[in-house]
This record gives structure tokens, sequence and C-alpha cells, in this order.
């Protein structure tokens, strides 16, 4: 008993030597937390009950309000605030227009493929002319299966230079690349690569699967297989300094598994085939056996020549100069293929070799904004398309130019078509009050050429005006013969490359930009 107690008074007697210890470091450590805590802001405005107040005050004085309201309950506000002196203004009569247009409208169902429809609907307009065809389709699902490879390797190797570099995981660079490794996206060079180093062939040679035509779970297999790619990369790189044999072997590995995954959902490409066909005669044709590189040679590249066409942007933002060679880091879809270049303008300049390339008979491929001063379902594209001031009080899409709504992250080019016809009005005075001749005009108004199927617009087909073409046009494509000389010669001088981020980029990473 006295034994125990002894025990207890020694306990005591240690806690009160060691507790003003204690203190200083309790002490210690409520001055750390104090110091790391973030104070509390004072705002310069509030969501209080007096703002609140004066806000329903303010909508409930202007009867325009419940006007408003009671029309967009059930309606879409687009479809509400739609102009229809604009519907009636922009109609399909064109006084230019390529000889003849191709059926059947494409659809690039739910997927980012945009652009390889659009260069593909280009291609097929000379190409069912040569071979006397009504109707044609390139097969899609051919150049995606090979972007889908091409692209993933091209990323594969971009990891191996960042982890060697010493380039954090969670680095800005890293973090944007790793989080989307893969999508439908792409431009005009990338293109290029692809019919370059694969060719093309018949639709009917090599038709669309259900991976190919809604592509949502494919690319998600594939994006997290090139997020688990990286980490084996990585851990490569970090442990030792691995030779060069040793990272192809792990990516030669790497790749038979990303092959294995596209022969399943897309299929796997044939090496050569044989196409049967009739004419517009209805006499009967054969192509083949015949492989899809030299389908192109032989038959697509004499009317339709990938090496001869240009690409031109329209950046207007300062850091930006015109006449200078731009390109964007890590975007590509080939490891050692062509860059992806632009070769910066003034706009006019790309309305102008646009206009000179529809006169001449030949279609435009060309990258936008889509979905600003869009009618979705009467395929109408105006900067006057739609009225919201009179009914939300407010201007929209007009407060930022050009080159701010790029700097703001409000604009960028998130879809790809094709022009196949357009307006002139030579009769337009210039500023001295002169006429002005039809071969120095700019085009009032454009046919563009969709690949959302027959539902939209036209049958398929959508109206562009020139203020639109000026706001929300960024890129187009057309033979290097309608370029003049001084804008060619940009094509030699050095490249500025633009981060990984920029917007210049936009196109190449979208996802989906079929709008539902």
């Amino acid at each position: 008993m006295i034994s125990d107690c002894w025990v207890v008074l020694k306990i005591q007697l240690i806690v009160l030597e060691i507790f003003p210890f204690f203190q200083v470091i309790l002490k210690m450590a409520n001055v750390t937390n104090n110091a790391t805590l973030p104070l509390k802001k004072i705002p310069l405005f509030s969501i209080d009950a007096s703002a609140i107040e004066e806000c329903n005050r303010h909508v409930q004085e202007d009867p325009t309000v419940w006007l408003g309201n009671t029309a967009c309950f059930k309606n879409d506000l687009q479809d509400v605030c739609l102009k229809r002196e604009v519907v009636a203004q922009l109609q399909h009569v064109y006084s230019h227009k390529v000889e003849a247009e191709c059926k059947p409208v494409t659809n690039q169902r739910v997927t980012g493929r945009c652009w390889i429809f659009a260069a593909l609907n280009a291609i097929r307009i000379p190409f069912c002319k040569s071979l006397g065809l009504e109707e044609f389709e390139f097969s899609q699902a051919y150049i995606f299966f090979w972007d889908k490879l091409e692209r993933c390797n091209y990323f594969l190797n971009i990891m191996v230079d960042c982890c060697r570099s010493g380039e954090p995981v969670d680095g800005r660079l890293m973090s944007f690349l790793l989080h989307d490794p893969i999508n439908d996206g792409g431009q005009w060079d990338m293109f290029f690569n692809l019919v370059n180093k694969y060719g093309l062939m018949p639709k009917k040679c090599f038709p669309e699967s259900q991976s190919s035509e809604n592509s949502g779970t494919m690319n998600s297999v594939l994006r997290h297989k090139l997020r688990e790619y990286t980490k084996e990369i990585r851990t490569l790189l970090e442990d030792k300094a691995a030779p060069d044999d040793e990272v192809r072997a792990l990516l030669r590995r790497q790749m038979l598994e990303v092959y294995r995954i596209l022969a399943v959902t897309i299929g796997v490409p044939p090496s050569a085939f044989t196409w049967q066909y009739y004419d517009k005669t209805k006499a009967y044709k054969e192509i083949g056996p015949i492989s899809p590189k030299e389908f192109y040679e032989q038959h697509v590249k004499p009317v339709f020549d990938v090496e001869q066409k240009v690409c031109l942007v329209n950046d207007p933002r300062p850091s930006n100069p015109y006449g200078r060679l731009y390109s964007v880091d890590c975007l590509g879809n080939m490891a050692g293929g062509r860059m992806t270049i632009y070769n910066n303008q003034p706009i006019e300049t790309l309305m102008k070799v646009s206009g000179d390339s529809i006169r001449d008979g030949e279609a435009v491929w060309f990258g936008s904004e889509v979905d600003k001063g869009f009618v979705r379902k009467l395929g109408i594209q105006d900067t006057e398309a739609f009225d919201y001031r009179r009914l939300l009080g407010v201007d929209v899409n007009k407060g930022l130019n050009k080159a701010e709504r790029l700097f703001y992250g409000d604009s960028q080019m998130t879809h790809a078509m094709t022009f196949t016809a357009c307006h002139f009005q030579p009769s337009n005075e210039v500023d001295d009050g002169a006429p002005e001749k039809e071969a120095d005009a700019l085009p009032v108004k454009w046919r563009v050429e969709n690949s959302w199927g027959e539902e939209r617009g036209e049958k398929g087909y959508h109206v562009l005006s020139r203020p639109w073409f000026e706001q929300f046009v960024f890129e187009v494509v057309v033979d290097r013969k309608y370029v003049p000389q001084d804008v060619l010669d940009v094509f030699t001088t050095p490249v500025t490359v633009l981060p990984a981020w920029d917007p210049l980029g936009a196109l190449a990473r979208n996802r989906i930009t079929r709008l539902d």
C-alpha cells in the first residue's frame, strides 16, 4: 500500500517537472499553427440580404424579365433570342461554288474526328470528279486507327524526354499532358503525317466500328494505360540511367499492348484491298489488289496532293506578331513526323486565299470555334444571330475582341469543317468610293460542309457570314498556289514554340466536337 502511494507521488512529481516544458512546446505549436492559418479576408462585395434585396427589386421593376422568363421556361435561350432577319438574310445562294459536292453528308458520330472528316471531305471532291463518282467516302476509321497508334507512341516518347530532363510529374507540363494523354482532336499537319505514311482507302473496304463512331470507352482505356506506362517509364529512368535499348524495349512492349487494344476496338486495317464500284454511268469498275499507300499515290495524289497544301492561322494576340511561324510544344501525333506549324497572318489574308481557292473550284479545310453565334438547328453562323441584350439586358460575345478572347480563355479552335462555296459582291465600294474589283473583294458569306449528318442546316450544310469568319475562324488550309510569295517565305523562317497549353493547340486536344 505504501509502495503504491509512493509510485503515484513519483509520477506526480515527474509531471510537475516536465509540465512547463510541455507548456512551451504547446505555445510554440500554437504560434506556428496561427502563423500558417490564412487570415480571413474581408471581401469587397458580399452576397448579403441587402444585395439580394437590391437584385430582386432591380428585376421586379423590369417587365421584360418576367416576359423573358416566361419565354425561356420551356424554350432554349438561343431559340428565344434568335433574330429572324438574320435567318432571312443568310440564304444558301452563292456566286462561286465547287463543281460538285459529293454525297453522302458525312457523320463523325460521338467522336472528335472533325479534322479527319473535314480533310477527307475536301479530298473526295476532286477524287469523285476524276473517277466519275456521285457517292463516295474515304475510310475515316482507317486514318483514325493509325492516328491512335501513332499518337500513343508520340506521347510515350514525350514522357521519356520529360523524365530524362527531370520534369516533375506534378509540374505544369506533366500535369497538363497527363490530364488528357489521348483524345480524338487533330490538326492538318497531323493529317498530313498519316496520309503521307499510310495512304488512304475507301470506306467500303474498311468500315466504321462501334469504337470508331463512339470513342469514349476506348479512349478511357487508352488514357489509363498511358498514365500507367508513364509510371513505368519514370520508374525505369529514376532508378538508374537506363540505356536507350532498355527504354526502347519498354516502349515496344507498351505499344504492342496499345496495338492489341486498337485491333479489338477498331480492327486491323488491311495491308491491301480490292475496291469494286460503279461510276455515275453505272459502269462496273475495279481497283486492286492495291495497298492504301499505293491507292493514295496512284489515284488520289494526282488530284489532291497533301504535300502542296499549307496552313495559315489568324492569331491577333500582340504577343504573336503576324508574318511569323509558330508551333505548340508537345503538339503532334507522330514521332519523327512533321511538326504542327502555323503561319500567322491577318484575317484578310485567310479570307482572300480561301476565296481564291473556292473561285478555282477547290474546297478549303478550316478550323474555328463553332459554338459562338451558331444557330445549331438551322446551321447559321453569324455574329448577330442572337439578340441577348433585349432579353438579358447585356451583350454576349461582344465585350472582348478576338485577341482578348484568346487571352482570357473565352475562345479557341474547337471544330474543323470544309468551305465548298462563297459569295462575292463586286458592287461593294471601298473606302474611297470606287467600285471594288471582284479579284480584290472578300467573300461576304460561305457555304460550309459539316460532318454531323443531314439533320442540321440545309441537309448538313451551314451558311457562315463574313463577320463570323473574322471573329471565329482561326485556320485555313489551301494549296500553296493561292498563297502570295511573301506569305510562303514565312515557312522558311525560325519557329517560335508556344507552351503546350496555348489555345492554338486546342483543336488537337478536343475530345468530342459534335454538339447534340
